[in-house]
């Protein structure tokens, strides 16, 4: 858990701010985080992150367009150094708000960090959920609900949110099943969809989406949000065909389900979570590749961020993540090597480990 004194802190930094500039993981969890911590101070500007896995030193421009008092960062596991040097060069301090293992650049001395992992190793509740933590206020709970569905966790108030809100959110404490049998979810999917997207789009989806009060008003009826409605049928349509492909190569004498795919849109994250949700007994790894550089999401019940990292070994790439959902990217040069280390090291493994 993140202790109270730590989260008044947040907060304290937050109200004390007069520009702050927000850069959060281009997804749902941390688009949630983003518009609780935005509509709590009113004022600030959001930035939606597409590098990966870290936030790159291709977003020091913003500090030269925002002129922020405040970097504030929400649920990226890496921020470069590159963006670091720069922040101090502009006398900034960072707060950053993370639920992913604790890396080496926390410890800068223009870095405030905080994370639940800190003080609870198996603490994995998400930015959105601590976001709202650090506000307490009811009016933000359905969007911390988004962000929590979003990365597989129902959190503690969902009950009480469900019997205010049947209909949204039919209460489960199965995680896949809010996400993909639940209206809530659906909103979640649709808003996941929209982030991909250009800047320019994505800085009015951030507009719309700060001027809704209630779940309830994201629908296809609401006339202000047609272009996030638009943009996720365009992205479904390619989605649900990735899908489908993806479910013809599934083997029942395999633990592993390898899905590799190009193109000019990245879905492996979404791809692997569904396919995971639809076959939660194997290992789950989507390869998306574009140019010389390939994308992987790793999914499964055994500890695939360390699957990963062992299959990487001996190749220069990055990943993280979490012990059941995690990422990497790499040189696709090196593609046939790491699915070679990859079928190694599930050959050796013990079958009870891999169920």
């Amino acid at each position: 858990m993140i202790p109270q004194e730590q989260l008044q802190k947040i907060r304290f930094l937050l109200e004390q701010s007069s520009n702050p500039v927000f850069f959060f993981d281009n997804d749902v969890d941390g688009l949630a985080a983003f518009l609780i911590l935005r509509k709590f101070c009113g004022k600030g500007k959001g930035v939606a992150i597409k590098s990966y896995p870290s936030l790159s030193e291709q977003y020091t421009r913003k500090l030269d367009e925002f002129h922020p008092d405040l970097i504030v960062v929400l649920d990226k596991p890496l921020i470069s150094r590159e963006f670091i040097a720069e922040a101090k060069q502009h006398n900034l301090k960072i707060l950053w708000l993370d639920h992913h293992p604790r890396p080496a650049e926390a410890d800068d001395e223009c870095v405030m960090y905080f994370n639940p992992l800190l003080s609870e190793p198996r603490d994995n509740h998400p930015t959105a959920y601590w976001a709202y933590q650090v506000v307490k206020n009811k009016e933000y709970e359905w969007i911390s609900m988004l962000g929590c569905i979003w990365d597989w966790y129902v959190p503690d108030f969902a009950k009480e949110f469900s019997e205010l809100n049947p209909e949204l959110f039919p209460y489960t404490s199965n995680s896949a099943k809010a996400l993909y049998e639940t209206q809530l979810g659906k909103i979640t999917r649709t808003l996941d969809f929209a982030l991909k997207d250009k800047t320019s789009a994505i800085v009015q989806m951030l507009k719309l989406m700060l001027e809704i009060n209630t779940p309830s008003q994201i629908n296809e009826e609401n006339k202000k949000l047609y272009p996030i409605f638009k943009r996720y049928k365009q992205i479904n349509k390619k989605y649900e065909k990735f899908l489908e492909k993806a479910k013809t190569i599934v083997s029942r004498n395999s633990k592993l389900l390898f899905f590799q795919y190009g193109g000019d849109l990245s879905l492996s994250s979404e791809l692997a979570n569904e396919l995971f949700y639809t076959y939660p007994e194997k290992i789950v790894i989507v390869a998306y590749i574009k140019g010389e550089k390939v994308n992987c999401s790793f999914r499964g019940l055994i500890n695939v961020r360390d699957l990963a990292k062992q299959a990487l070994h001996g190749i220069e790439s990055s990943s993280g993540g979490h012990e059941n959902a995690a990422g990497a990217t790499f040189h696709f040069q090196d593609l046939k090597n790491f699915k070679r280390n990859l079928l190694y090291i599930l050959s050796r493994m013990d079958r009870k480990t891999l169920t």
